[in-house]
């Protein structure tokens, strides 16, 4: 059962090393394909089978600006759905070895924040709106200058995502490949987003970690001869 879960680990840490090249951000160089008009027809994301996926319509109703409001979100969700994943599978995996707060966090990762000593939450959320104030200066308009009715209105030399965050340096100069790679960050963010609200729901519903159910689900499948 350990040889399964130690190789288990390995394949986890494989797929998302592999997907990290997805995490570049959204291009800055103005003559890209998707650059120039922010339309359904050249928005980057959309892949076969399924094509434009937009079922309920939205982006047929929205206007330009309206459907780069939409990238931005989608985009910025993606994320920190991926980081969400990272953090789940890492927090639970280093539990009660960590040097942190002398290793007593355990339990499932939706257990984890509430475990926090006094101060650190106030800390977390004062790093966080410092990154979220950083990227409204980067990509919106100030609203003194913007409309009542075009609240969060982004700016037009801005490409949604865009923050020029890339300490890599793994960015393509090939179009093609740039396209590719900001087409594998969104599909690599939607993933991200099912994944973390799959473990939101599977923690809340039986009080498991992630590898504990996949420990419970190796069991079973042994005990069944599957």
């Amino acid at each position: 059962l350990n040889s399964k879960l130690i190789m288990m680990k390995l394949a986890i840490a494989a797929l998302l090393a592999g997907s990290a090249a997805a995490f570049a951000p959204a291009p800055m160089v103005k003559t890209s394909s998707a650059m120039n008009a922010f339309t359904v027809d050249n928005m980057p994301g959309a892949l076969p089978p399924m094509g434009f996926f937009d079922p309920l319509g939205f982006a047929e109703k929205a206007d330009e600006k309206t459907l780069k409001r939409y990238h931005e979100a989608e985009v910025a969700h993606g994320r920190v759905a991926m980081l969400a994943v990272i953090g789940f599978l890492v927090g639970e995996a280093v539990e009660g070895s960590s040097f942190l707060f002398d290793a007593q966090i355990a339990g499932p990762a939706i257990t984890h924040p509430g475990q926090i000593p006094d101060g650190w939450d106030a800390l977390i959320v004062t790093m966080i709106g410092a990154a979220e104030a950083q990227r409204a200066q980067i990509g919106w308009v100030d609203p003194a200058n913007a409309s009542y009715d075009q609240p969060g209105l982004l700016r037009d030399d801005y490409y949604p995502g865009d923050i020029g965050f890339d300490p890599l340096g793994i960015r393509p100069t090939d179009q093609e490949e740039l396209d590719l790679m900001i087409t594998k960050e969104l599909q690599n963010g939607r993933l991200a987003m099912l994944a973390a609200a799959g473990f939101l729901a599977q923690e809340a519903v039986d009080g498991l970690g992630i590898y504990e159910h996949f420990e419970v689900s190796m069991i079973e499948s042994a005990d069944f001869g599957l």
